[in-house]
Protein backbone atom coordinates (compact mmCIF):
# COMPACT_ATOMS: atom_id res chain seq x y z
CA UNK A 1 0.00 0.00 0.00
CA UNK A 2 1.33 3.26 -0.97
CA UNK A 3 0.20 6.85 -0.07
CA UNK A 4 0.60 8.99 -3.21
CA UNK A 5 2.29 12.00 -3.52
CA UNK A 6 0.52 14.69 -5.68
CA UNK A 7 2.71 14.23 -8.62
CA UNK A 8 1.15 11.10 -8.89
CA UNK A 9 -2.16 12.21 -9.30
CA UNK A 10 -1.59 14.48 -11.97
CA UNK A 11 0.07 13.89 -15.37
CA UNK A 12 3.85 15.04 -15.33
CA UNK A 13 5.10 15.79 -18.63
CA UNK A 14 8.66 17.26 -17.70
CA UNK A 15 10.80 14.34 -19.81
CA UNK A 16 9.12 16.08 -23.22
CA UNK A 17 10.25 20.14 -22.02
CA UNK A 18 13.16 19.62 -24.87
CA UNK A 19 10.07 19.74 -27.18
CA UNK A 20 7.63 21.20 -25.63
CA UNK A 21 9.82 24.78 -25.30
CA UNK A 22 10.37 24.77 -28.54
CA UNK A 23 7.07 24.31 -29.70
CA UNK A 24 6.79 27.24 -31.71
CA UNK A 25 10.31 25.96 -34.24
CA UNK A 26 8.43 22.59 -35.21
CA UNK A 27 7.05 22.33 -38.24
CA UNK A 28 3.05 21.92 -38.85
CA UNK A 29 1.29 18.09 -39.14
CA UNK A 30 -1.41 18.41 -40.66
CA UNK A 31 -4.55 16.09 -40.49
CA UNK A 32 -3.62 13.44 -42.89
CA UNK A 33 0.08 13.60 -41.41
CA UNK A 34 -1.11 13.05 -38.02
CA UNK A 35 -3.69 10.30 -39.31
CA UNK A 36 -0.72 7.31 -40.78
CA UNK A 37 -3.49 4.83 -40.76
CA UNK A 38 -6.25 6.97 -42.53
CA UNK A 39 -3.72 7.72 -44.86
CA UNK A 40 -2.03 4.36 -45.55
CA UNK A 41 -6.16 3.22 -46.06
CA UNK A 42 -6.70 5.68 -48.84
CA UNK A 43 -3.69 5.15 -50.16
CA UNK A 44 -4.37 1.21 -50.78
CA UNK A 45 -8.37 1.94 -51.83
CA UNK A 46 -7.27 4.27 -54.12
CA UNK A 47 -4.85 1.37 -56.12
CA UNK A 48 -7.62 -1.53 -55.62
CA UNK A 49 -9.77 -3.07 -58.39
CA UNK A 50 -12.51 -5.08 -58.59
CA UNK A 51 -15.37 -5.22 -56.09
CA UNK A 52 -13.57 -2.66 -53.70
CA UNK A 53 -15.81 0.40 -54.47
CA UNK A 54 -17.27 1.23 -50.44
CA UNK A 55 -14.34 2.17 -47.76
CA UNK A 56 -16.20 2.75 -44.54
CA UNK A 57 -14.74 4.87 -41.59
CA UNK A 58 -15.48 5.22 -37.95
CA UNK A 59 -14.73 9.09 -37.10
CA UNK A 60 -16.93 11.61 -35.42
CA UNK A 61 -20.56 12.77 -36.97
CA UNK A 62 -20.17 15.92 -38.53
CA UNK A 63 -19.50 18.02 -41.97
CA UNK A 64 -16.28 18.94 -40.20
CA UNK A 65 -14.22 15.81 -40.13
CA UNK A 66 -15.64 14.64 -43.82
CA UNK A 67 -14.25 17.88 -45.27
CA UNK A 68 -10.82 17.11 -43.51
CA UNK A 69 -11.39 13.26 -44.93
CA UNK A 70 -12.19 14.94 -48.30
CA UNK A 71 -9.08 16.67 -48.18
CA UNK A 72 -6.85 13.95 -47.34
CA UNK A 73 -8.19 12.28 -50.72
CA UNK A 74 -8.30 15.34 -52.87
CA UNK A 75 -4.19 15.10 -51.48
CA UNK A 76 -3.63 11.56 -53.11
CA UNK A 77 -5.85 11.58 -56.55
CA UNK A 78 -6.04 13.37 -59.84
CA UNK A 79 -9.79 12.13 -60.09
CA UNK A 80 -12.75 14.38 -58.69
CA UNK A 81 -13.71 14.22 -55.19
CA UNK A 82 -17.23 15.23 -54.15
CA UNK A 83 -19.14 14.88 -51.11
CA UNK A 84 -23.06 15.61 -49.59
CA UNK A 85 -24.46 16.43 -46.43
CA UNK A 86 -28.10 15.44 -47.46
CA UNK A 87 -30.03 12.01 -46.37
CA UNK A 88 -31.92 12.49 -49.69
CA UNK A 89 -31.58 9.77 -51.95
CA UNK A 90 -31.47 11.31 -55.18
CA UNK A 91 -28.84 13.09 -54.12
CA UNK A 92 -26.70 10.20 -54.79
CA UNK A 93 -28.80 8.02 -57.37
CA UNK A 94 -30.03 10.99 -59.83
CA UNK A 95 -34.11 11.90 -60.00
CA UNK A 96 -36.14 12.30 -63.09
CA UNK A 97 -39.49 13.65 -63.65
CA UNK A 98 -42.52 12.52 -66.37
CA UNK A 99 -44.78 14.98 -68.33
CA UNK A 100 -48.54 13.56 -68.63
CA UNK A 101 -47.53 11.48 -71.82
CA UNK A 102 -45.30 9.73 -69.53
CA UNK A 103 -42.07 10.64 -71.50
CA UNK A 104 -39.11 11.90 -68.94
CA UNK A 105 -39.43 16.04 -68.70
CA UNK A 106 -36.50 16.75 -65.99
CA UNK A 107 -33.56 14.83 -65.31
CA UNK A 108 -31.39 15.69 -62.25
CA UNK A 109 -28.04 13.54 -62.68
CA UNK A 110 -26.90 12.44 -58.92
CA UNK A 111 -23.27 12.34 -57.32
CA UNK A 112 -23.00 8.60 -59.15
CA UNK A 113 -23.31 9.83 -62.48
CA UNK A 114 -21.89 13.05 -61.82
CA UNK A 115 -18.23 11.40 -60.54
CA UNK A 116 -17.04 9.03 -62.84
CA UNK A 117 -13.51 7.58 -61.76
CA UNK A 118 -14.08 9.82 -59.03
CA UNK A 119 -14.46 9.51 -54.66
CA UNK A 120 -17.47 10.16 -53.19
CA UNK A 121 -18.32 11.06 -49.58
CA UNK A 122 -21.31 10.69 -47.97
CA UNK A 123 -22.67 10.31 -44.29
CA UNK A 124 -23.61 6.89 -43.28
CA UNK A 125 -26.68 8.22 -41.78
CA UNK A 126 -27.88 9.03 -45.41
CA UNK A 127 -28.16 5.58 -46.16
CA UNK A 128 -29.89 4.48 -42.31
CA UNK A 129 -31.90 7.71 -42.98
CA UNK A 130 -33.67 5.60 -46.50
CA UNK A 131 -32.49 1.76 -45.59
CA UNK A 132 -33.90 0.48 -48.68
CA UNK A 133 -31.77 2.63 -50.61
CA UNK A 134 -28.46 -0.06 -49.41
CA UNK A 135 -30.01 -2.76 -51.87
CA UNK A 136 -30.00 -0.17 -54.69
CA UNK A 137 -26.31 1.07 -53.74
CA UNK A 138 -25.33 -2.53 -53.34
CA UNK A 139 -26.27 -3.22 -56.82
CA UNK A 140 -24.91 -0.23 -58.23
CA UNK A 141 -21.38 -0.74 -56.95
CA UNK A 142 -21.09 -4.18 -57.74
CA UNK A 143 -22.84 -4.16 -61.51
CA UNK A 144 -21.31 -0.84 -62.15
CA UNK A 145 -24.92 0.31 -63.19
CA UNK A 146 -27.23 3.24 -61.63
CA UNK A 147 -30.70 4.09 -61.93
CA UNK A 148 -32.49 7.38 -61.32
CA UNK A 149 -35.00 7.65 -58.84
CA UNK A 150 -38.47 8.58 -60.13
CA UNK A 151 -39.08 11.82 -58.45
CA UNK A 152 -42.72 12.10 -59.51
CA UNK A 153 -45.60 11.48 -57.45
CA UNK A 154 -48.10 9.91 -60.09
CA UNK A 155 -45.43 7.28 -60.79
CA UNK A 156 -46.21 7.09 -64.66
CA UNK A 157 -44.74 3.47 -66.34
CA UNK A 158 -41.41 4.58 -68.07
CA UNK A 159 -38.25 2.97 -68.72
CA UNK A 160 -36.28 4.20 -65.96
CA UNK A 161 -32.60 6.03 -67.09
CA UNK A 162 -29.59 3.55 -65.83
CA UNK A 163 -25.66 5.50 -66.26
CA UNK A 164 -22.74 3.70 -65.85
CA UNK A 165 -21.13 3.76 -61.94
CA UNK A 166 -17.14 3.64 -62.14
CA UNK A 167 -16.61 6.13 -58.69
CA UNK A 168 -15.71 4.57 -55.18
CA UNK A 169 -17.72 5.82 -51.96
CA UNK A 170 -16.26 6.78 -48.26
CA UNK A 171 -18.98 5.95 -45.91
CA UNK A 172 -18.02 8.24 -43.03
CA UNK A 173 -19.96 7.86 -39.50
CA UNK A 174 -19.58 6.97 -35.61
CA UNK A 175 -19.46 3.30 -34.23
CA UNK A 176 -23.11 3.07 -33.36
CA UNK A 177 -24.07 4.26 -36.70
CA UNK A 178 -21.61 1.43 -38.93
CA UNK A 179 -23.51 -1.18 -36.22
CA UNK A 180 -26.52 -0.07 -37.32
CA UNK A 181 -25.31 -0.44 -41.05
CA UNK A 182 -23.54 -3.76 -40.46
CA UNK A 183 -27.44 -4.98 -39.26
CA UNK A 184 -28.30 -4.18 -42.86
CA UNK A 185 -25.53 -5.99 -44.87
CA UNK A 186 -24.31 -8.69 -42.46
CA UNK A 187 -21.46 -9.50 -45.43
CA UNK A 188 -20.37 -5.84 -45.56
CA UNK A 189 -16.61 -6.52 -45.06
CA UNK A 190 -17.03 -9.96 -46.87
CA UNK A 191 -14.92 -9.18 -50.14
CA UNK A 192 -16.89 -6.21 -50.77
CA UNK A 193 -16.23 -3.34 -48.34
CA UNK A 194 -12.91 -1.92 -46.53
CA UNK A 195 -13.07 -0.55 -42.69
CA UNK A 196 -10.71 1.94 -41.13
CA UNK A 197 -11.09 4.44 -38.34
CA UNK A 198 -9.55 7.87 -37.47
CA UNK A 199 -7.98 7.81 -34.75
CA UNK A 200 -9.10 9.90 -31.43
CA UNK A 201 -6.06 9.10 -29.30
CA UNK A 202 -2.29 9.56 -29.75
CA UNK A 203 0.50 7.20 -27.53
CA UNK A 204 2.67 9.65 -26.36
CA UNK A 205 6.17 8.76 -26.43
CA UNK A 206 9.69 10.85 -27.51
CA UNK A 207 8.86 9.48 -31.07
CA UNK A 208 5.44 11.21 -31.52
CA UNK A 209 5.57 14.18 -29.25
CA UNK A 210 7.42 16.23 -32.20
CA UNK A 211 3.87 14.60 -34.27
CA UNK A 212 1.22 16.07 -31.48
CA UNK A 213 2.95 19.38 -31.28
CA UNK A 214 3.42 19.90 -34.50
CA UNK A 215 -0.61 19.18 -35.06
CA UNK A 216 -1.07 21.01 -32.54
CA UNK A 217 0.95 24.12 -34.41
CA UNK A 218 -1.09 23.35 -37.43
CA UNK A 219 -4.42 23.90 -35.70
CA UNK A 220 -3.36 26.95 -34.93
CA UNK A 221 -2.11 28.52 -37.88
CA UNK A 222 -4.94 27.07 -39.82
CA UNK A 223 -7.36 28.84 -37.83
CA UNK A 224 -5.03 32.11 -37.61
CA UNK A 225 -4.25 31.60 -34.07
CA UNK A 226 -1.93 32.99 -31.24
CA UNK A 227 0.77 30.19 -30.34
CA UNK A 228 1.25 28.63 -27.33
CA UNK A 229 3.47 29.11 -24.46
CA UNK A 230 5.42 26.15 -23.47
CA UNK A 231 2.95 26.12 -20.02
CA UNK A 232 -0.17 26.63 -21.66
CA UNK A 233 1.37 23.55 -23.65
CA UNK A 234 1.66 21.44 -19.98
CA UNK A 235 -1.98 22.89 -19.53
CA UNK A 236 -3.20 21.92 -22.02
CA UNK A 237 -1.88 18.31 -21.71
CA UNK A 238 -3.10 17.65 -18.39
CA UNK A 239 -6.25 18.40 -20.05
CA UNK A 240 -6.22 15.92 -22.82
CA UNK A 241 -5.17 13.39 -20.13
CA UNK A 242 -8.40 13.80 -18.71
CA UNK A 243 -10.23 13.49 -21.33
CA UNK A 244 -8.74 10.07 -22.57
CA UNK A 245 -8.19 8.82 -18.85
CA UNK A 246 -4.81 7.87 -19.65
CA UNK A 247 -1.66 10.06 -18.99
CA UNK A 248 0.37 8.33 -21.65
CA UNK A 249 -2.22 9.30 -24.47
CA UNK A 250 -3.12 12.95 -25.92
CA UNK A 251 -6.55 13.23 -27.95
CA UNK A 252 -6.39 14.38 -31.41
CA UNK A 253 -9.66 15.19 -31.66
CA UNK A 254 -9.24 18.88 -33.44
CA UNK A 255 -12.27 20.45 -32.67
CA UNK A 256 -12.32 19.28 -28.60
CA UNK A 257 -8.82 21.37 -29.05
CA UNK A 258 -10.46 24.75 -31.20
CA UNK A 259 -13.26 25.41 -28.75
CA UNK A 260 -10.71 25.05 -26.13
CA UNK A 261 -8.52 27.52 -28.16
CA UNK A 262 -11.11 29.96 -29.05
CA UNK A 263 -12.65 30.76 -25.74
CA UNK A 264 -9.03 31.01 -24.42
CA UNK A 265 -8.60 34.22 -26.48
CA UNK A 266 -11.43 36.15 -24.31
CA UNK A 267 -8.46 36.52 -21.93
CA UNK A 268 -5.42 36.53 -24.23
CA UNK A 269 -3.64 39.24 -25.56
CA UNK A 270 -3.58 38.31 -28.85
CA UNK A 271 -0.21 38.12 -28.81
CA UNK A 272 -0.33 34.05 -27.60
CA UNK A 273 -1.99 31.83 -25.50
CA UNK A 274 -0.80 31.20 -22.09
CA UNK A 275 -1.50 28.79 -19.27
CA UNK A 276 -4.00 31.50 -17.27
CA UNK A 277 -5.94 31.29 -20.83
CA UNK A 278 -6.03 27.64 -20.79
CA UNK A 279 -6.73 27.29 -18.01
CA UNK A 280 -9.77 30.27 -18.29
CA UNK A 281 -11.05 28.49 -20.79
CA UNK A 282 -11.40 24.77 -19.08
CA UNK A 283 -13.20 26.76 -15.51
CA UNK A 284 -15.96 28.27 -17.83
CA UNK A 285 -16.66 25.46 -19.14
CA UNK A 286 -16.16 23.67 -16.00
CA UNK A 287 -18.43 26.31 -14.32
CA UNK A 288 -21.23 26.24 -17.07
CA UNK A 289 -21.64 22.15 -16.78
CA UNK A 290 -21.54 22.16 -12.79
CA UNK A 291 -25.04 22.75 -11.68
CA UNK A 292 -26.49 19.05 -11.57
CA UNK A 293 -22.87 17.69 -9.37
CA UNK A 294 -23.49 20.90 -7.36
CA UNK A 295 -27.41 20.09 -7.04
CA UNK A 296 -26.66 16.46 -5.65
CA UNK A 297 -23.80 17.81 -3.56
CA UNK A 298 -26.01 20.08 -1.97
CA UNK A 299 -28.75 17.32 -0.81
CA UNK A 300 -25.71 15.59 0.72
CA UNK A 301 -24.70 19.03 2.74
CA UNK A 302 -28.21 19.35 3.79
CA UNK A 303 -28.46 16.19 5.12
CA UNK A 304 -30.56 14.45 2.45
CA UNK A 305 -28.59 12.05 1.22
CA UNK A 306 -26.32 10.65 4.42
CA UNK A 307 -22.89 10.66 3.63
CA UNK A 308 -20.62 10.72 6.71
CA UNK A 309 -16.81 11.83 6.24
CA UNK A 310 -15.47 11.14 9.83
CA UNK A 311 -15.82 8.52 12.80
CA UNK A 312 -16.34 4.92 12.74
CA UNK A 313 -19.34 2.62 11.29
CA UNK A 314 -19.55 -1.09 11.57
CA UNK A 315 -20.46 -2.37 8.06
CA UNK A 316 -20.90 0.44 6.33
CA UNK A 317 -18.02 2.36 3.51
CA UNK A 318 -17.93 5.15 1.73
CA UNK A 319 -18.22 3.73 -2.41
CA UNK A 320 -17.87 6.08 -5.08
CA UNK A 321 -20.15 5.97 -8.19
CA UNK A 322 -20.23 8.13 -11.67
CA UNK A 323 -23.59 9.63 -12.51
CA UNK A 324 -24.57 9.84 -16.23
CA UNK A 325 -27.48 12.05 -16.62
CA UNK A 326 -29.40 12.22 -20.50
CA UNK A 327 -28.88 15.47 -21.69
CA UNK A 328 -25.90 16.63 -19.53
CA UNK A 329 -22.52 16.81 -21.43
CA UNK A 330 -20.41 15.33 -18.74
CA UNK A 331 -20.69 12.75 -16.22
CA UNK A 332 -20.19 13.58 -12.13
CA UNK A 333 -18.55 11.80 -9.19
CA UNK A 334 -20.72 11.24 -6.30
CA UNK A 335 -20.32 9.41 -3.20
CA UNK A 336 -22.33 6.61 -2.45
CA UNK A 337 -22.61 4.62 1.19
CA UNK A 338 -22.63 0.81 0.83
CA UNK A 339 -23.87 -1.14 4.00
CA UNK A 340 -23.88 -4.43 5.20
CA UNK A 341 -26.00 -6.14 8.04
CA UNK A 342 -25.60 -9.51 9.54
CA UNK A 343 -27.73 -12.56 10.55
CA UNK A 344 -27.95 -15.65 11.05
CA UNK A 345 -28.41 -17.85 7.85
CA UNK A 346 -27.05 -20.17 5.33
CA UNK A 347 -23.91 -18.11 3.87
CA UNK A 348 -25.71 -16.69 1.06
CA UNK A 349 -24.82 -13.19 0.40
CA UNK A 350 -28.41 -10.94 -0.30
CA UNK A 351 -28.18 -8.15 -3.27
CA UNK A 352 -30.53 -6.01 -2.33
CA UNK A 353 -30.15 -4.03 -5.63
CA UNK A 354 -30.55 -7.51 -7.73
CA UNK A 355 -33.35 -8.13 -5.81
CA UNK A 356 -35.11 -5.13 -6.18
CA UNK A 357 -34.38 -5.30 -10.58
CA UNK A 358 -32.23 -2.18 -9.59
CA UNK A 359 -29.00 -3.99 -10.07
CA UNK A 360 -27.32 -5.00 -13.43
CA UNK A 361 -25.52 -8.06 -14.53
CA UNK A 362 -21.77 -6.50 -14.10
CA UNK A 363 -23.09 -5.70 -10.37
CA UNK A 364 -24.07 -9.09 -9.50
CA UNK A 365 -21.10 -10.37 -11.38
CA UNK A 366 -18.77 -9.01 -8.73
CA UNK A 367 -21.10 -9.74 -5.79
CA UNK A 368 -19.92 -13.35 -6.70
CA UNK A 369 -17.20 -13.12 -7.21
CA UNK A 370 -16.77 -10.55 -3.92
CA UNK A 371 -18.37 -13.78 -1.83
CA UNK A 372 -16.17 -16.32 -3.36
CA UNK A 373 -13.08 -14.30 -2.77
CA UNK A 374 -14.09 -14.43 1.23
CA UNK A 375 -14.95 -17.70 1.16
CA UNK A 376 -11.63 -19.08 0.16
CA UNK A 377 -9.78 -16.54 2.33
CA UNK A 378 -11.93 -17.84 5.27
CA UNK A 379 -10.68 -21.69 4.01
CA UNK A 380 -14.55 -22.93 5.58
CA UNK A 381 -14.89 -26.72 5.17
CA UNK A 382 -18.57 -25.74 5.50
CA UNK A 383 -20.73 -22.68 4.56
CA UNK A 384 -20.65 -19.80 6.86
CA UNK A 385 -23.05 -19.74 9.81
CA UNK A 386 -24.20 -16.01 8.69
CA UNK A 387 -25.78 -14.51 5.73
CA UNK A 388 -25.98 -10.81 4.58
CA UNK A 389 -27.54 -7.92 2.91
CA UNK A 390 -25.83 -5.45 0.89
CA UNK A 391 -27.09 -2.39 -0.32
CA UNK A 392 -26.37 0.82 -1.90
CA UNK A 393 -28.11 3.11 0.85
CA UNK A 394 -30.29 6.26 -0.88
CA UNK A 395 -29.83 4.94 -4.36
CA UNK A 396 -32.96 5.05 -6.90
CA UNK A 397 -31.74 4.40 -10.13
CA UNK A 398 -30.06 1.04 -11.88
CA UNK A 399 -26.83 0.37 -10.02
CA UNK A 400 -24.52 -1.48 -12.67
CA UNK A 401 -20.43 -2.25 -13.29
CA UNK A 402 -17.91 -3.52 -10.51
CA UNK A 403 -16.19 -0.77 -9.57
CA UNK A 404 -17.87 -1.19 -5.78
CA UNK A 405 -16.79 -4.62 -5.18
CA UNK A 406 -13.65 -3.59 -3.26
CA UNK A 407 -16.28 -1.24 -1.24
CA UNK A 408 -18.44 -4.20 -0.82
CA UNK A 409 -16.26 -6.47 0.37
CA UNK A 410 -15.13 -3.99 3.03
CA UNK A 411 -18.41 -3.47 4.43
CA UNK A 412 -19.24 -7.36 4.27
CA UNK A 413 -16.01 -8.35 6.40
CA UNK A 414 -16.61 -5.12 8.60
CA UNK A 415 -20.23 -6.45 9.38
CA UNK A 416 -18.71 -10.55 10.02
CA UNK A 417 -15.40 -9.20 11.89
CA UNK A 418 -17.43 -6.47 13.80
CA UNK A 419 -14.70 -3.88 13.38
CA UNK A 420 -15.68 -0.63 12.44
CA UNK A 421 -14.80 1.09 9.17
CA UNK A 422 -13.14 4.60 8.83
CA UNK A 423 -15.50 6.86 7.36
CA UNK A 424 -12.99 9.47 6.52
CA UNK A 425 -11.51 6.79 3.51
CA UNK A 426 -13.99 6.10 0.41
CA UNK A 427 -13.01 2.90 -2.12
CA UNK A 428 -13.04 1.96 -5.53
CA UNK A 429 -12.22 -1.28 -7.28
CA UNK A 430 -12.78 -4.16 -8.62
CA UNK A 431 -11.76 -7.61 -6.96
CA UNK A 432 -11.14 -10.88 -8.54
CA UNK A 433 -11.62 -14.35 -7.09
CA UNK A 434 -7.97 -14.37 -5.50
CA UNK A 435 -7.88 -10.67 -3.70
CA UNK A 436 -6.24 -8.58 -6.31
CA UNK A 437 -7.67 -5.39 -6.74
CA UNK A 438 -8.51 -3.94 -10.77
CA UNK A 439 -8.83 -0.79 -12.44
CA UNK A 440 -12.05 0.83 -12.64
CA UNK A 441 -13.34 4.00 -14.91
CA UNK A 442 -14.30 7.62 -13.58
CA UNK A 443 -11.48 8.14 -11.76
CA UNK A 444 -11.45 11.70 -11.88
CA UNK A 445 -14.96 12.20 -11.21
CA UNK A 446 -15.38 10.01 -8.30
CA UNK A 447 -12.40 11.50 -6.33
CA UNK A 448 -13.42 14.29 -7.09
CA UNK A 449 -16.67 13.86 -5.84
CA UNK A 450 -15.75 12.76 -2.48
CA UNK A 451 -13.45 15.27 -2.14
CA UNK A 452 -16.10 18.25 -2.68
CA UNK A 453 -17.84 16.66 0.34
CA UNK A 454 -15.36 16.23 3.05
CA UNK A 455 -14.42 19.65 1.63
CA UNK A 456 -17.78 21.52 2.77
CA UNK A 457 -17.94 19.05 5.64
CA UNK A 458 -14.58 19.68 6.75
CA UNK A 459 -11.38 18.59 6.65
CA UNK A 460 -9.76 16.42 9.13
CA UNK A 461 -6.87 15.76 7.43
CA UNK A 462 -7.10 11.81 7.34
CA UNK A 463 -9.32 11.66 4.05
CA UNK A 464 -9.09 10.20 0.92
CA UNK A 465 -9.62 7.58 -1.34
CA UNK A 466 -8.50 3.98 -1.64
CA UNK A 467 -7.75 2.95 -5.41
CA UNK A 468 -5.87 -0.01 -8.16
CA UNK A 469 -2.54 1.46 -7.99
CA UNK A 470 -3.68 -0.06 -12.06
CA UNK A 471 -5.47 3.17 -11.92
CA UNK A 472 -2.58 6.10 -11.41
CA UNK A 473 -1.97 6.46 -15.12
CA UNK A 474 -5.58 7.41 -15.10
CA UNK A 475 -5.48 10.44 -13.09
CA UNK A 476 -5.88 14.13 -13.84
CA UNK A 477 -7.43 15.76 -11.15
CA UNK A 478 -8.91 19.42 -10.86
CA UNK A 479 -6.03 21.92 -9.11
CA UNK A 480 -7.72 22.24 -6.26
CA UNK A 481 -7.42 18.47 -4.91
CA UNK A 482 -3.93 18.82 -6.19
CA UNK A 483 -3.40 21.43 -3.84
CA UNK A 484 -5.22 19.72 -0.94
CA UNK A 485 -3.02 16.76 -1.35
CA UNK A 486 0.25 18.95 -1.44
CA UNK A 487 -1.30 20.38 1.75
CA UNK A 488 -1.79 17.03 3.15
CA UNK A 489 -5.60 17.97 3.54
CA UNK A 490 -6.68 14.48 1.29
CA UNK A 491 -4.83 12.11 0.37
CA UNK A 492 -4.80 8.90 -2.11
CA UNK A 493 -3.46 5.47 -1.49
CA UNK A 494 -3.12 3.13 -4.39
CA UNK A 495 -3.42 -0.60 -3.33
CA UNK A 496 -2.96 -3.63 -5.69
CA UNK A 497 -4.72 -6.32 -3.29
CA UNK A 498 -7.68 -6.64 0.06
CA UNK A 499 -4.57 -7.25 1.66
CA UNK A 500 -3.26 -3.93 1.46
CA UNK A 501 -6.76 -1.87 1.23
CA UNK A 502 -8.23 -3.73 4.50
CA UNK A 503 -5.47 -2.39 7.39
CA UNK A 504 -5.58 1.24 5.85
CA UNK A 505 -9.89 1.14 6.05
CA UNK A 506 -10.16 -0.58 9.27
CA UNK A 507 -6.71 -0.23 11.02
CA UNK A 508 -6.29 -3.75 11.21
CA UNK A 509 -4.18 -6.99 8.72
CA UNK A 510 -6.46 -8.84 6.45
CA UNK A 511 -5.32 -12.40 7.62
CA UNK A 512 -1.75 -13.29 8.96
CA UNK A 513 -1.63 -15.75 12.62
CA UNK A 514 -2.26 -12.21 14.21
CA UNK A 515 -5.61 -12.98 16.11
CA UNK A 516 -6.66 -9.48 15.34
CA UNK A 517 -6.69 -10.17 12.05
CA UNK A 518 -9.85 -9.85 10.32
CA UNK A 519 -9.98 -13.04 9.23
CA UNK A 520 -9.35 -14.42 12.86
CA UNK A 521 -12.06 -12.65 14.16
CA UNK A 522 -14.41 -13.64 11.55
CA UNK A 523 -13.11 -17.54 12.28
CA UNK A 524 -13.41 -16.62 16.40
CA UNK A 525 -17.24 -15.43 15.57
CA UNK A 526 -18.20 -18.33 13.45
CA UNK A 527 -16.50 -20.70 16.42
CA UNK A 528 -18.24 -19.26 19.32
CA UNK A 529 -21.66 -19.50 16.99
CA UNK A 530 -21.21 -23.17 16.30
CA UNK A 531 -20.14 -23.84 19.87
CA UNK A 532 -22.97 -22.14 21.27
CA UNK A 533 -25.31 -24.22 18.86
CA UNK A 534 -23.81 -27.48 19.87
CA UNK A 535 -24.15 -26.43 23.11
CA UNK A 536 -28.20 -25.48 22.90
CA UNK A 537 -30.72 -28.47 23.72
CA UNK A 538 -33.61 -28.25 21.54
CA UNK A 539 -35.66 -27.17 24.23
CA UNK A 540 -33.63 -24.21 24.94
CA UNK A 541 -33.71 -23.38 21.12
CA UNK A 542 -37.50 -23.78 20.96
CA UNK A 543 -37.55 -21.31 24.64
CA UNK A 544 -35.03 -18.75 22.94
CA UNK A 545 -36.94 -18.90 19.94
CA UNK A 546 -40.33 -17.76 21.72
CA UNK A 547 -38.39 -14.88 23.45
Amino acid sequence: MIQEQWQAVTPQYNEYDNYIDTINTLPCVDFASAQPRLSQTIDTFTSLKGFNHLLVLNAPDNAFYREQIAQVVKSKISHPVLSTESIAMATLFGSYRCDIEGNIAQRNKGLLEKCQNGFIIIPVNALLANPASWLMLKAALLTGNGTAINADPRNLPVEEPVYPVSSKLLLVGDRDQIAELEYLEPDLYNGFALYSEVELELALSQQSIETYLGHLNWMLQTNQLPPLTPEAVHRLMVAGARLTEDQRYMPLDIMWYLAIFFESLSTSNSQELTEFDIDAAIDAKYYREAYLPERARSDILDGQVIIETQGECVGQVNGLTVIDVSGHPQSYGEPARISCVIHFGDGDISDVERKAELGGNLHAKGMMIMQAFVASALNLDEPLPYSASVVFEQSYCEVDGDSATLAELCSFVSALSEYPINQQIAVTGAVDQFGRVQAVGGLNEKIEGFYHVCKHQGFTGNQGVILPKTNLKHLALHKDVVNSIKNNEFHIWSVETVDQAIPIIMGKPFRGDDEESVISKIAQRIENFERHEQSETWIERIRNWFN
